[in-house]
């Protein structure tokens, strides 16, 4: 197996690898050439992103800076808005439903390191996925880590570090994220 092909599948495997070197610099380049294009540059930067992204819905806005690592790992539905500062380690998949809004400055870490100092120090890693499910709205400056899944019409509160899969139709927040309550439309159907 690659190193790609053991990344893809969820296996540990050494980003050091010289093909992995080169995708890494390929999407960082399409992320500086998206990053330095004037506002109203929107079909070039349409463009880039679709050579960018594995999989693109319609009426998709990310607005720069925008930075990932491979680029085809990420899978975005329709309607879809990330306000400045994203960042997406897709060295795992991570994908978002259709009507997703992102706040300033969010961020999404698939990839885990060993806990072990001497494995780290080699330098493998795995790769979990992050799915994000239909009308989700994250606040600014949150945190997914890998191998979380966020569920249909949750909302997850500004500042949040979210470790562990948050059930749909939930509101949460906090350090590491917790449900605070569900949704006003879960409460409007219970009633």
């Amino acid at each position: 197996m690659t190193e790609k092909e053991k990344m893809l599948n969820g296996k540990w495997y050494s980003p050091e690898d010289e093909a992995l070197k080169n995708e890494r610099l390929r999407a960082k380049t399409l992320c500086f050439e998206y990053n330095c294009l004037k506002p109203d540059e929107i079909d070039k930067k349409q463009q880039i992103l679709k050579e960018l992204l594995g999989k693109m819905g319609n009426n998709i806005i990310i607005e720069a800076p925008f930075r990932c690592d491979y680029g085809y790992n990420i899978k975005v539905g329709e309607n879809f808005f990330a306000n400045y500062n994203l960042i997406i380690l897709d060295t795992a998949t991570v994908e978002f439903g259709d009507n997703v809004f992102l706040g300033p400055n969010c961020s999404f870490y698939p990839p885990e390191h060993p806990l072990d100092p001497q494995k780290r120090n080699s330098l493998i890693e795995i790769g979990k996925p992050i799915k994000i499910g239909n009308n989700v709205w994250i606040g600014g400056s949150v945190t997914v880590l890998g191998g979380v899944t966020i569920g249909d019409n949750c909302v997850i509160g500004a500042g949040s570090v979210v470790t562990k899969d948050i059930p749909p139709d939930t509101v949460a927040t906090g350090n590491p994220c917790r449900i605070i309550k569900e949704s006003q439309r879960v409460i409007n159907e219970n009633k």
